[in-house]
């Protein structure tokens, strides 16, 4: 009987402290509550990957839905910082926003809620505000997604080449961008290099719609540059218009921030895309842990940040997810660069990079020497960093963000929208 009791005793106690330890984890995980700002709604293929990384994000830590607060279609402007301090007086600790012109907004309310931790993607200034511990930036390395994707670009003009749809002087690339920033002159040129790293006589058009979603604007700028003679159409804007202008002319897509198979069963191709979700989890984590979290966070192919979209095989030519998977383990291991500056060129001259002939510099064959990057970013968009390291544009080495911003041989701007 004693020995009964005993044996009792003991389990009532070790159920007692699992039940005290489940509690304490419980209460860890209430300290916790986060705020999510995007720019748009689930209508838009950027705003969806933020969301579903963030909705990620609080699955993968065990929070609930009752540990975050999601705010979307927060226009670039005082609406940001309204809603920032709106969530910041109804508890969030933590508080992240994904639009580039949200920074100056997250950056007026991270000084007023200085017990407030402020994330925002895509921004440029968290680096530069001294003693504003609290407000951070992040991003990744997408370029190296883009030139991946140029590679299925590529490859597909080959194969269209090869059927004699037409010839290898006509492989010309059309791209509908949002803006005339470094964010997207980077991406489309990555993507150009990556499409020329297999398809050598490729060209591009890029045409910019001045907005980050406008369908009818994307749509016509897609439908332009089918009309040039563009043979496959890719972009950095939000909406489904340029897919679906593809797939009404029957020309091949690559798209940007997650499948639009939906709209061109018959055109996409692939897409690349930022999983925000290891970085979510990463600076929630830290505020749960009473951690720092990095000024200026990069990721990568390795932390799970850059993903491709599953390859539509209906349409991608054949060997692409060979091509592209051989490229990807020489990123991996640093034997391939995507700005290896030996495989473009350009010049700073009255027609292109004008503004740059102080701090550009090339050699004979118009192959970059030097440059001087503006990486801490001013009104003037001084040049203050070195930005060629061992042969290649080092980007997003110094800041997250992209800061390549030049424009190279092969590509033509159609117009300009900052």
């Amino acid at each position: 009987m004693k020995k009964f009791l005993a044996l009792l005793l003991a389990l009532v106690m070790a159920l007692s402290l699992f039940a005290c330890g489940k509690k304490e984890n419980d209460s860890d995980k209430a300290k916790v509550k986060v705020g999510f700002i995007t720019l748009h709604d689930e209508n838009s293929t950027y705003d969806l990957n933020f969301i579903n990384a963030a909705k990620k994000a609080i699955k993968n830590l065990g929070l609930t839905d009752a540990d975050y607060i999601l705010k979307t279609n927060i226009p670039e402007g005082q609406e940001c910082y309204d809603t920032a301090c709106d969530l910041a007086e109804n508890g969030c600790n933590i508080i992240f926003a994904d639009s580039f012109g949200h920074e100056p907004f997250m950056i007026d309310a991270a000084k007023k809620y200085p017990n407030v931790q402020f994330c925002h993607s895509t921004g440029t200034r968290a680096h530069t505000e001294e003693g504003l511990k609290n407000y951070h930036n992040a991003f990744a390395s997408i370029y190296e997604g883009r030139y991946l994707a140029g590679i299925a670009a590529g490859m597909k003009l080959n194969e269209m080449i090869d059927a004699g749809q037409f010839t290898k002087d006509e492989a010309k690339i059309g791209y509908v961008g949002a803006f005339t920033y470094a964010e997207v002159i980077s991406g489309y040129t990555s993507f150009f290099l990556g499409a020329r790293s297999v398809c050598p006589t490729a060209t591009m058009e890029v045409t910019f719609t001045g907005s980050w979603y406008d369908e009818a604007l994307e749509k016509e700028g897609a439908q332009q540059l089918i009309a040039n003679g563009c043979k496959l159409i890719s972009q950095h804007a939000d909406s489904f218009g340029a897919p679906t202008a593809c797939e009404n002319a029957k020309v091949p897509n690559v798209s940007y921030n997650g499948s639009t198979k939906e709209a061109g069963p018959n055109t996409y191709i692939i897409s690349s895309r930022i999983d925000w979700a290891p970085y979510y989890e990463y600076a929630i984590k830290a505020v749960m842990e009473g951690k720092t979290i990095d000024t200026d966070w990069t990721g990568t192919l390795a932390t799970g940040s850059v993903v491709l979209e599953e390859i539509n095989d209906a349409v991608a030519a054949k060997g692409t997810a060979e091509a592209i998977e051989a490229a990807k383990a020489k990123l991996e291991k640093g034997e391939l660069h995507v700005f290896d500056v030996s495989t473009f060129t350009t010049r700073a001259d009255d027609k292109m990079n004008s503004f740059k002939t102080d701090t550009l510099k090339v050699d004979g064959e118009g192959h970059i020497i030097s440059y001087m990057a503006d990486v801490d970013t001013d009104a003037n968009y001084t040049g203050d960093t070195e930005a060629i390291k061992d042969g290649y544009f080092a980007e997003s080495s110094d800041r997250s963000a992209p800061y390549f911003d030049l424009q190279i041989d092969g590509i033509t701007l159609l117009n300009t929208k900052m």
